[in-house]
């Protein structure tokens, strides 16, 4: 169950990302919330629609236009309190696989997991976080991973992945480091869900323990209660499923 009281009341929030495994962990939770009254569903998969208190959108995260007409249809009657970016890639295919030595990078890989990964995920801050209101407590979180985090890194491999997600945690703390003065109530916020059983995580999780094997809907669960603890001090950090902060 969530806990969002230290939100207003009457709360509108997007969700990028909206048809992935946590995407749609994070919407069926925010529809079992009663202080949640709209959610906007966004995603390439997504069309048109309105359900109850979702409205469904279709949204390229490589495509800025798309990007920019989401935020104008969430912002057009109200202002927005909370937006989590719920993408990522890892693998696709066999275009897109995790490398495991820098022997292994492929410029044209790289390039492609960073358009999603980072360049995405900060245009959608530049288009969205201007509606946010500035009245009251509001959130802009990503998704990262923990083998983003430089000073973690003790594996090496995975080169792309790792250096997108690094490279996301050092643009959201600049864009929370701007928005200090011009917006002091919004927090800026990496998120690391844990192993979660998506298709993400699908071709690795057998080398994960079933208890450290996360549900979707119980991970974005989580998620919204570490958000829930934030306050104005905890801008620009990168926050584990569990409350923990991480080191970049």
């Amino acid at each position: 169950m969530t806990n969002l009281d230290t939100f207003s009341s009457d709360l509108n929030v997007v969700v990028i990302g909206a048809n992935g495994g946590l995407g749609k962990g994070f919407i069926k939770a925010f529809e079992e919330d009663e202080r949640v009254s709209s959610i906007y569903a966004f995603s390439r998969n997504k069309k048109d629609s309105i359900e109850k208190k979702v409205v469904s959108s279709f949204i390229d995260l490589e495509d800025e236009d798309s990007i920019k007409k989401a935020a104008q249809l969430a912002g057009s009657k109200a202002t927005v309190d909370l937006v989590i970016v719920a993408t990522g890639v890892l693998h696709r295919g066999q275009s897109i696989k995790p490398e495991k030595s820098i022997r292994q990078i492929d410029p044209n890989v790289m390039i492609d997991v960073i358009k999603v990964n980072t360049v995405g995920p900060i245009l959608v801050a530049k288009h969205f976080l201007p509606i946010l209101t500035k009245k009251r407590k509001t959130v802009f979180a990503a998704l990262s991973a923990r083998v983003g985090s430089i000073s973690d890194n003790r594996m090496g491999g995975w080169s792309s992945y790792r250096s997108s997600k690094a490279a996301l945690n050092m643009l959201l703390k600049t864009a929370s480091i701007e928005l200090k003065f011009s917006s002091p109530q919004t927090i800026i916020v990496s998120l690391h869900p844990g192993t979660v059983d998506t298709r993400l995580s699908e071709p690795f999780k057998k080398n994960v323990t079933k208890k450290s094997l996360f549900d979707a809907d119980f991970s974005a669960v989580k998620l919204i209660n570490v958000l829930n603890t934030l306050n104005t001090s905890d801008t620009g950090r990168f926050f584990a499923w569990d409350g923990s902060s991480i080191e970049f």
